[in-house]
């Protein structure tokens, strides 16, 4: 049986691993239930990631805008 690293399972799921590892991967996917448990919190993770939403608060976006007139009114004169 194989050991993947993290790594290897994420770029798995990346679909940027070697076709050699994903091969390897897959085939080992196939017997080995805690390797499925390990991609299946991956995937997981993955998917969380993908779905947070952040956006910056409302006094570091006053902050920059108040910056930027400053900087174009000294251009300016």
């Amino acid at each position: 049986m194989d050991n993947f690293t993290p790594e290897d399972l994420i770029m798995y799921l990346y679909h940027e691993s070697p076709r050699e590892l994903a091969e390897a991967i897959e085939a080992a996917l196939k017997k080995d239930w805690t390797l499925r448990e390990k991609l299946n919190v991956l995937k997981t993770s993955m998917q969380r990631l993908d779905s947070i939403s952040e956006s910056p608060r409302t006094e570091v976006i006053l902050n920059i805008l108040n910056y930027a007139r400053s900087t174009a009114a000294e251009e300016v004169k």
